[in-house]
Order: structure tokens, then sequence, then C-alpha cells
């Protein structure tokens, strides 16, 4: 199989997004129509870029571009050549480059993979030592990769894509099944629509028989505590090692770093709750792993951890933020112990946990499948990107 070197502009148009203002110097240039991609909306998209925390008005479109589906994304700054490919119509920063392949030389997931497998690591490298780790077009378009005929790079990029489109549809069953036990529990005990509520009191907002019960009475807590650097490593050696929720918006937390030398330690199934800027995101542990100053654990003293996990996601979204600090908005101990959680009778508690508790395992089951399926897919996506493996 024969494959030549080129540079990314010899494959298609390559230029650098537009935006002129941040949205505190400009509030009028957004909350229109237009998506607004940045680079943490690409770092945790799949193969396709649908989701989005930004969009601009008419006034933002006219200071920036709208860049076509099918267009791929690829940071520069702040997480360093990462990529998703535009399935939406979409405007981004100068932070993000875009690529728009040459329909008779480049394949746009082909060339997402490659940088995937090979050219991630390689651009990392190149922008180390600045003070901030930025890639320019200019240092992006100097380096040179090798890349088969189309026809090949069409066949290796519908491999590579079953597993993500896979991945993608659970991830979407994913999200049902999240929305469907979120709906329930707010039925339940936000609107108070909760089974047999009809010959149920309701006084100053609490139905008879429950109770205002500050989160130490239901909860056991472990407050983290980081470990000196020296004890850190990416291979394997101790617990995993988390000092932040860093992969917010997913239940299950993924590791990469680890210690030798733990110091506070959350077990399996225990809930995690980040206590420093911003407060109360919450993950879910699978393994007994170290927590750093960012974190807590908690586990319910009833058992009841999937009712504990939807009432402190109620909670916090509510109250978006409990912590307070000259720079970095935190909370103390006390402070986590103190917070007052609705809680209702014990039966209803475990009615709703009967509930809920067949819903989170599908969700762990299908979380499980996907790490499978991407492991499956990262073992054999480099050795296609090199030629090794004939499609």
């Amino acid at each position: 199989m024969s494959w030549e070197e080129f540079s990314l502009d010899q494959l298609g148009f390559v230029s650098r997004g537009k935006s002129r203002h941040r949205p505190r110097d400009a509030e009028h240039l957004y909350g229109g129509p237009y998506p607004f991609v940045q680079t943490g909306d690409v770092k945790h998209a799949g193969l396709y870029l649908t989701e989005y925390n930004q969009t601009y008005s008419e006034a933002g479109l006219a200071q920036s571009k709208l860049w076509p589906v099918g267009t791929l994304c690829i940071t520069i700054a702040a997480n360093i050549a990462d990529t998703s490919i535009l399935g939406i119509d979409a405007c981004f920063p100068d932070s993000v480059i875009g690529f728009i392949p040459d329909k008779e030389k480049a394949d746009a997931r082909f060339v997402k993979y490659m940088f995937d497998a090979k050219l991630k690591l390689q651009y990392r490298q190149f922008t180390q030592g600045a003070a901030q780790d930025n890639l320019s077009q200019k240092k992006l378009l100097s380096l040179k990769f090798s890349v088969p005929k189309i026809d090949v790079q069409r066949e290796i990029a519908d491999v590579v894509a079953s597993y993500d489109e896979l991945i993608g549809n659970n991830i979407h069953r994913i999200q049902l099944l999240e929305e469907s036990a979120r709906l329930l529990y707010r039925e339940w005990f936000v609107h108070l629509r909760f089974p047999g509520h009809e010959h149920v009191k309701v006084v100053d907002g609490v139905p008879e028989g429950w109770s205002i019960k500050p989160l130490t009475d239901i909860a056991d807590m472990v407050m983290g505590q980081s470990p000196k650097s020296e004890y850190y490593n990416d291979t394997g050696d101790g617990y995993p090692f988390h000092q932040g929720v860093t992969n917010y918006g997913e239940r299950f937390v993924e590791h990469v770093t680890y210690c030798s030398k733990p110091t506070r330690l959350a077990e399996s199934g225990d809930i995690l709750c980040s206590v420093r800027a911003p407060v109360g995101r919450l993950n879910i542990t699978l393994d007994k792993i170290t927590i750093g100053r960012g974190l807590s654990a908690l586990r319910s003293k009833t058992g009841n951890q999937s009712f504990l996990y939807y009432q402190l996601k109620t909670y916090f979204f509510k109250e978006n933020i409990i912590g307070s600090g000259a720079i970095y908005a935190a909370v103390t101990k006390k402070d986590m112990e103190n917070i007052p959680l609705l809680t209702p009778t014990t039966k209803l508690i475990e009615e709703f946990e009967e509930n809920s508790k067949s819903i989170d395992a599908q969700i762990q089951n299908l979380t499980n499948q996907n790490r499978q399926l991407s492991a499956a897919r990262d073992l054999l996506l480099p050795r296609l990107m090199n030629g090794d493996i004939a499609v």
C-alpha cells in the first residue's frame, strides 16, 4: 500500500476560526441562533460535534465565520490537538483551526483519526516549553504526515468509525437513561407528585413525615488530601488518583494518574463531589481510589446510594455553587456537612431506589461496553494509521 507525505494544507482548506470578543466584553454578540463552538466542546465531543455551550447573535456572526458541516475542528490552545468533525454549521474562535478536506485527496474522518493515533502527541511535544502550550497554524502546517489514496482513507475511516458509532449510540442511550432517572426524582421529590401524594398533608412546602437534614446525618464523608507530587505516576503504580472532577457530565471517573503512596481513599461506589471551584460537580468511582484536596467522597449511611446521588445532583443544580473565596470558590468539611437536604420517608426512598437501581445498572453496563470499545479502537487505530494492517 502506497502512502505519501503531505502537509495539512495540501489536503484541503485550512484556516483559523474568528472571534474578536469574549462574552464579558460584548454581550450583544451572544445568545442568538448560531452555534459557537469552543475548545472544551471539541475536547468532549466524539467523532462528530453536535453539542455546544454558547451561541452567537446576528452581530456575533457578522464578526465571525460560519463553518459548514463536515469541517474538522482542531484545537490549538488550552487542549492541544483535540479534534472533532462538525455535525452542524457552527462558528468557532481563533483557538480552533478548521480543515475542510479536498474530497479527491482526504477524508475528514481519516485525518481526525491520524491526529488521535499519532499527531496529537507529536504536536503537543512540538509546543512544549512555551509559557502556555499553544499550537500556531504555522507550526501545524510545517509538519507532514503519511496518507494513502482517498479510497484507502475511506476504508480505514469506515473501520474505525464503526467503533465510534457504537460508542455514540451507547452515549445516547446513557443520556436517555440519566434523563429518565432525573425526571423521576424531580417528579417525586421536587414537584412532590410522589406515589400517594394526594393523601399526604404538605406544610410550608414539606410533606408530612419528611424532614430537612444536614448532609452529615445522611452520609459518611471523607475529605481529600493530596499526596506529594513525587508519588504521582501514569504507569499504574498504586491506586488511581483524582484531584477533582475531570470528566464532568459523565457519571463514572476514568483513571489517568496513579499514586504510589495514598493519603485519603474513596471506596468503590462512593460519590465524588468537587469541593473546589467549581463546587458541586459529581462523579462516581467504580474502584478504590486516592482523592486529593479538590474532592470529597460520600456514602449513604443507609445504603441508599442511588437516591443520595440524585439528591445531591438536584441540590447542586439548584444552588449552582455554595463556596466562597477570594481566588477559588471552595467549601470546607463543615460547609459540606451542613448542606440541608430535603429527606422523604424511608419507604419512599426505598421505592425510588427500586426504580433507579435498574437504571443505574444499565448506565454502568453501557459505560463498561464503551470503555471496552474504546480500548479495542485505540489498539487497532495506530496499526491502521501506520499501514501495518491492510483493509
